[in-house]
């Protein structure tokens, strides 16, 4: 059977988040969580394509429950003024899709000195996660779903040592794989710690395969470049499948009942590239668990976000 957002079950009065939800993936997770019943808040950095977005998503689940809080990754200070803001208002979280992400950007740093992508995709959804534990323990079976990709595979390893390309030289895709892949390993690990630490909430991931979004487009405009700009157009028209279809493994990851804690969803098609929602395998090495922990130890120090 063709997994679609036809088998979501009822998420009547469940709570989630979603990270980058303006646009792309975020959006149509956005609108799959809440027309399956779950009250949504779309968290996002830019206020104006917020409200844009919010009504797109209101018109598409009519009956759903949304609204939009202001949350910028590439800030911990940020982060940790929206976990204060939801959990002064919300009793509970029963799902934290870390979808938000920026790619193949030309080098820059966040607000906290880090590597603008490993520094938004990683170390901002690490700080929101721990900041939001409580209310994810608090409900009877949470999950934090966070979005990877399969530019996991394009780094040949983690530089934990120099993890924002201080001593060595910047590639914008290597820096966006390396990435990815802590998205993995600190999916795997934290589901490792929650089990350890006998919790109910269970840690997943998920990928779109290549899928049609605005991601792509953000590095040639910031580099103001024609050509890049028309290669992502040409990827997405003639390869790409839409967004819609990118947002079910994360769907799938958040709501349905056969998902198992350090489950990876992606697309059932043919590499993985477009389809629908089915459990793949990833690199043998964002299964080190060597690794994991000591990216896990790395990124509490960085942020200052202890857990588990």
């Amino acid at each position: 059977m063709k997994w679609t957002t036809a088998e979501m079950p009822s998420l009547e009065g469940k709570i989630a988040i979603v990270t980058g939800a303006n646009s792309g993936l975020g959006l149509y997770t956005s609108i799959g969580l809440a027309e399956a019943g779950a009250t949504v808040i779309m968290a996002c950095r830019d206020p104006i394509k917020a409200a844009t977005s919010l009504q797109e998503v209101r018109e598409q689940a009519p009956d759903g429950t949304v609204e939009t809080m202001a949350l910028d990754l590439a800030s911990l200070d940020s982060v940790k003024t929206f976990a204060v803001a939801f959990s002064d208002r919300f009793p509970q979280l029963d799902i934290l899709c870390n979808n938000a992400g920026v790619m193949a950007v030309p080098y820059a740093k966040t607000r906290d000195g880090f590597e603008m992508q490993i520094g938004t995709n990683h170390f901002g959804h690490f700080a929101l996660t721990g900041r939001l534990l409580d209310k994810l323990n608090a409900a009877p079976a949470a999950r934090v779903v966070n979005v990877a990709s399969m530019a996991h595979n394009w780094t040949r390893a983690m530089d934990l040592d120099d993890p924002f390309f201080e001593h060595k030289r910047y590639s914008r895709w290597d820096a966006y794989g390396k990435s990815k892949l802590a998205n993995l390993l600190f999916t795997f690990e934290l589901d490792r710690r929650l089990k350890k630490a006998g919790a109910r909430t269970l840690s997943a991931a998920a990928h779109p395969g290549y899928s049609a979004t605005n991601l792509g487009f953000v590095g040639p405009a910031l580099e103001k470049s024609a050509v890049g700009k028309l290669a992502m157009s040409l990827g997405n028209a003639l390869f790409a499948q839409p967004a819609s279809m990118g947002a079910l493994p994360t769907l799938y990851a958040a709501a349905d009942a056969g998902v198992a804690g350090g489950d990876y969803i992606g697309p059932d098609g043919l590499r993985e590239m477009r389809g629908y929602p089915k459990k793949v395998g990833c690199r043998k090495l964002a299964r080190d668990e060597d690794l994991q922990g000591r990216l896990w130890k790395l990124s509490e120090k960085l942020t200052g976000v202890q857990y588990l």
